[in-house]
């Protein structure tokens, strides 16, 4: 692994069901996270994904390309576009830096509107696994 190696894209289908577990898992009951009616009555087009659930999709995709063994030390994120039901949030990243086994990668997450996500990520990996 190098500075500038580009991770796989991660495509994640953003389905209701995903907004709304994700929402409850993380103990966010805001209503534009699973009350369709009610967030239209507050502006939204429909139901939208929370910061906590896509925190924890952006992890994931961490840990799936550098392995269970991975610890993350620090997610900074920041939201842009919603992620509404029935589009398709595509994560890519780019490691920006490498410190022995710590590596920082930055993180975009992409939908239908525009940028959903982005940020960085530092990541270390266990030393039988040192990149």
């Amino acid at each position: 692994m190098n500075p500038g190696d580009e991770l796989p894209p991660l495509e994640i289908p953003v389905t209701r069901t995903l907004i709304v577990a994700g929402a409850l898992a993380s103990r966010d009951y805001q209503d534009v996270h699973h009350d369709a009616e009610l967030a239209r009555q507050k502006g939204s087009p429909d139901v939208f994904m929370n910061i906590l659930t896509t925190n924890g999709l952006v992890g994931r995709y961490i840990t799936d390309h550098f392995g269970p063994g991975a610890v993350l030390h620090n997610v900074a994120i920041r939201l842009g576009a919603p992620n509404y039901p029935g589009d398709t949030m595509v994560l890519t990243g780019r490691v920006e830096e490498i410190d022995g086994r710590t590596a920082t990668v930055r993180v975009v997450g992409a939908n239908g509107i525009g940028r959903h996500v982005t940020g960085t990520v530092t990541v270390t990996l266990p030393a039988e696994d040192a990149i």
